[in-house]
């Protein structure tokens, strides 16, 4: 959250919109009890998951786990940080937005940050009048005009050229009064002892790399001579960070939107021609590798990602890689397929735009045929060994998907490649299924320990997958969500005792919380968090049955006491069994294990009454 928000301003938010009328615009629900139900629009799904509930005035989603109040909601839809949603809605509902005076420590950030935001501005300007108005600049310019790039495009895009000159761009900044050590800082220049500063882009092409509101935060440059590397992006910086920026997110986001459809590609000019092609819901990754950041980023915005990466052996393997990750986060994917180690530039200077747009962006494939045509080139498939190895391995992919026509539709594909019967094939891959469902926890998403209810919003059904100490936390915490007191006694008996750092995270700030003399209200305690892991995990915490722990919060504050103390003799035990002196072990241990029988008893104990009381 941001710090200059006055509370005062944010709790005016919250009580001026009510949660169902903000999701009603998005989502259509239906009542169901208590809770209003839709399906989310944070990720795809056909069965309702997404949950909101008036009295807390918070929603949640049972399936990718998104939850939170009003403001958190309209930044997921919105694509806002918390204080862009807050001052949006704020100006929407007539409420004043004067932010509380700043800190002297960040009105240094924010001078800083103002500082970088026009120096950045500045040599984009500089870089860009270099390789349209000059001699030096003319190499670059017919260099893009050969490459396909008008006039238009260079403008759109704000391509520039770094001269090939030590400090040029250094010396101009210190005239205008630009501090060379932020400077170097923000990576424009580079420093060296007894050298001073000099240019850290040296004859290249520059490539401005903008945030989500269009501001520039850091530069890509391609190498004209043979300076290697060829391609060099800026040093991570207080404004950029590339594994959650994007190259062109800020003008293919309107698209994007509208689409619902991400184009996923890995560098500028890929990402400059396709645009041209006239796909304009197209970002570049900027060689770095997907991250969950990215990906999250880009699933408050989209619902399908299309991979289009290189078609050289480094491209494939890198959106083979990209699936998984993409559909962790809710994402139906599709990946293009480039014949002949192409990439999308070199395709588009080839075929011309159209015939991408026709044979790559609309033929690419689904991921498991993707999957499938990737995996094959692993196996010699005019051995017989090696075709059965195959039809092994892509019936274990096939096993994998959760919809029976689909498992259908590719055993099909194999049957009719491979003169194997297709009841054999489906009998085959019914085997491999099994054990993957064996493997696989209940609930929508075992990766995500707060994922321990189905997708009915119903704690009936809850599904005991974690140890009993993290259950026995979980409903300690939405005790204290729910009660003050409960959270003082807690705090008093247990502290910090929490196993689970997540759990001690919340415990903390509930604490907090309290202290500043709040009254249990998970929505206004929300918006307090400052980190999305946090924020859902309290808002799984809000639909967890409060009643067991308050019914008998001394048995489970006695029951987490005793775990660390379990914990701490077993480590004990381990040590004292890994003594080389015979007899000094036996003697530590006889009362080691005397004091571990101890304490399993009593926890055992405590977990017999907790089980009555319904707890875990």
């Amino acid at each position: 959250m941001n710090r200059r928000i006055p509370d005062e301003v944010i709790e005016a938010v919250l009580k001026a919109y009510d949660i169902v009328d903000v999701v009603g615009r998005h989502v259509h629900l239906s009542k169901q009890g208590h809770y209003l139900k839709g399906l989310c629009p944070f990720h795809s799904e056909k069965s309702p998951s997404f949950t909101v509930t008036p009295e807390k005035q918070i929603y949640h989603c049972f399936g990718c786990h998104a939850g939170g109040n009003a403001i958190h909601f309209i930044m997921g839809v919105e694509g806002l940080s918390f204080g862009e949603a807050v001052r949006q809605m704020a100006e929407e509902a007539h409420i004043p937005v004067d932010w509380a005076p700043v800190t002297p420590e960040q009105t240094k950030e924010q001078a800083e940050a103002k500082a970088l935001y026009d120096a950045y501005e500045f040599t984009a300007k500089f870089y860009n009048y270099i390789m349209l108005n000059t001699e030096q600049g003319k190499q670059a310019l017919d260099y893009l005009r050969s490459r396909g790039m008008n006039d238009r495009i260079i403008e759109t895009f704000q391509l520039g050229y770094s001269p090939n000159m030590r400090d040029k761009l250094a010396e101009i900044l210190e005239k205008r009064g630009f501090d060379p050590a932020l400077m170097e800082k923000g990576g424009l220049l580079s420093h060296r002892e007894g050298s001073g500063y000099y240019d850290k882009f040296r004859d290249r092409i520059m490539f401005p790399i903008h945030d989500q509101k269009g501001r520039i935060i850091a530069f890509g440059g391609r190498a004209m001579g043979d300076i290697q590397p060829k391609y060099m992006n800026s040093p991570e910086s207080p404004l950029f960070n590339k594994s959650r920026n994007f190259y062109n997110f800020h003008q293919a986001r309107p698209q994007i939107r509208k689409s619902r459809t991400v184009v996923l590609l890995e560098g500028y000019v890929d990402a400059i021609k396709v645009w041209e092609a006239g796909i304009q819901n197209g970002v570049a990754s900027m060689g770095t590798a997907l991250t969950r950041e990215h990906a999250q980023l880009l699933r408050r915005n989209a619902d399908e990602a299309l991979v289009c990466y290189d078609g050289d052996a480094a491209g494939q393997a890198a959106a083979f890689k990209s699936i998984e990750l993409l559909e962790k986060e809710g994402f139906h994917v599709k990946v293009a397929w480039l014949p002949g180690g192409q990439d999308p530039d070199e395709y588009i200077t080839q075929h011309g735009g159209e015939r991408f747009r026709r044979e790559i962006i609309e033929g690419a494939l689904t991921a498991t045929k993707f999957k499938l045509q990737y995996i094959r080139k692993n196996f010699n498939l005019t051995d017989v060994d090696g075709r059965f190895r195959y039809i092994e391995a892509a019936l274990r992919l096939v096993a994998e998907l959760d919809a029976p026509y689909q498992r259908e539709h590719y055993i099909q594909e194999l049957a009719a490649e491979f003169p194997y019967a297709a009841d054999n094939l489906t009998q085959q891959m019914n085997g491999y299924r099994q054990e993957l469902l064996k493997k696989r926890e209940p609930g929508d998403n075992p990766d995500n320990s707060w994922n321990n209810i189905r997708n009915n919003g119903n704690n009936r059904n809850k599904v005991s997958v974690l140890p009993a100490h993290e259950h026995a936390e979980i409903a300690l915490l939405a005790a204290m969500l729910n009660d003050r007191e409960a959270a003082l006694k807690v705090q008093e008996e247990l502290g910090d005792g929490f196993a689970t750092e997540l759990h001690a995270a919340l415990a903390a700030y509930l604490y907090a919380y309290y202290a500043q003399g709040n009254e249990p209200d998970i929505s206004k305690f929300m918006a307090g968090l400052e980190d999305e892991t946090l924020e859902r995990a309290a808002a799984s915490l809000s639909m967890t049955d409060p009643q067991p722990a308050l019914r008998a919060l001394p048995d489970y504050i006695g029951y987490l006491k005793l775990y660390p103390r379990l914990q701490q003799l077993e480590k004990e035990r381990a040590e004292a069994e890994g003594l080389h002196d015979p007899l000094e072990a036996a003697r530590r241990l006889g009362g080691i294990v005397q004091d571990i029988a101890r304490v399993k008893k009593d926890i055992q104990a405590l977990e017999k009454q907790l089980n009555s009381f319904k707890g875990y």
